[in-house]
């Protein structure tokens, strides 16, 4: 991750044409009530769903041996529908189709839609906190079985945080323009929605932004996706995303809640003082606006800086500070 606020890390370790986001709703009780699309409006392919959240979260493993205050902020975290990350080191291409399959059966059974955030490419992060990823020769493996156990079920697939906006920095842009195209190719089923990774209004400018959407395919998926794992202000993504997509023709567009809730102070890395921010809510309102969307789950590592573990990993502290608000 670079520093300045440039840069936001996804989970390492950790569960962090057509689309595939996978948004995971919540059940009644520990996992939480499904939350349904706020109107009736057609055109917005998010319309009428109710997001899953995944019963074997972090925030529900860390809720269980908790009590009182600390419970109850672990609980309504749990409850909240957030994406699951798929990451190779926590789920290899031998499992990963399995994985998956599992938790579109369950979203399916509950009437609810998940949410999945694929990271896994090639030299992934760049050598920054959230490091890693598969070779070159496994990677289009591992894409094939995740579109394997995401079959024909409805689901929101949020593609590879990070590998654009990065990309020039990284001199690695023409491989990241075909990878990503490949994955389009293999995920793009009928029920699968997806979001190319558009950064953050305090990273590229739109002008800038909007060529690399262009090169990587956003034409042939429903749009992208803005200030993921990052706390810039919902309104400020808003006008930044409604800019980016007028300049790409109407792209239609997602932006990560999840951690917003006071903004961001510059930082981008385990930074003091941010609040968990708006419960994902589907939005139809004939804007390019799809949907805000918990996609970095709170609690979980930026990285190994502000005293915090590696990237992805569960964080007690972090997850207190978030939901009393900084």
């Amino acid at each position: 991750m670079r520093s300045g606020g440039a840069r936001r890390s996804g989970p390492v370790t950790a569960i962090a044409g057509t689309f595939a986001v996978v948004i995971v709703a919540a059940v009644v009780g520990l996992v939480g009530a499904a939350i349904p699309a706020t109107s009736e409006t057609t055109g917005n392919p998010l319309t009428g769903d109710r997001f899953y959240a995944d019963p074997d979260s972090p925030a529900a493993r860390a809720a269980s041996p908790a009590d009182g205050a600390d419970a109850a902020a672990f609980e309504s975290i749990a409850s909240t529908p957030t994406a699951i990350w798929l990451l190779p080191e926590k789920h290899p291409t031998a499992t990963v189709a399995g994985y998956v399959r599992g938790l579109t059966a369950d979203a399916s059974v509950r009437g609810a839609v998940p949410v999945f955030v694929v990271y896994g490419i090639p030299d992934r992060d760049c050598s920054g906190q959230s490091q890693g990823g598969l070779s070159e020769a496994a990677y289009p493996r591992w894409i094939a079985a995740i579109a394997d156990g995401l079959g024909t079920a409805k689901s929101v697939i949020i593609l590879e945080p990070d590998s654009l906006a990065q990309s020039q920095q990284c001199n690695d842009l023409d491989e990241r323009v075909r990878q990503l195209g490949d994955d389009i190719t293999a995920l793009s089923e009928p029920q699968a929605t997806i979001y190319l990774d558009g950064g953050h209004s305090d990273w590229l400018p739109a002008a800038q932004m909007a060529p690399l959407l262009q090169q990587a395919g956003v034409a042939r998926v429903r749009g992208f996706a803005s200030n993921v794992s990052n706390f810039n202000s919902t309104d400020q993504e808003l006008s930044y995303d409604t800019t980016l997509s007028s300049m790409l023709g109407g792209a239609h567009f997602v932006i990560d809640t999840s951690r917003n809730g006071n903004g961001s102070n510059g930082e981008w890395c385990n930074p003091s003082g941010r609040a968990l921010g708006s419960a994902p809510t589907v939005v139809d309102d004939g804007t390019a606006h799809d949907a805000n969307l918990w996609i970095k789950p709170p609690g979980e590592s930026d990285g190994t800086c502000n005293g915090g573990p590696p990237a992805g990993q569960w964080w007690d502290a972090a997850a207190l500070a978030l939901a009393s608000g900084g």
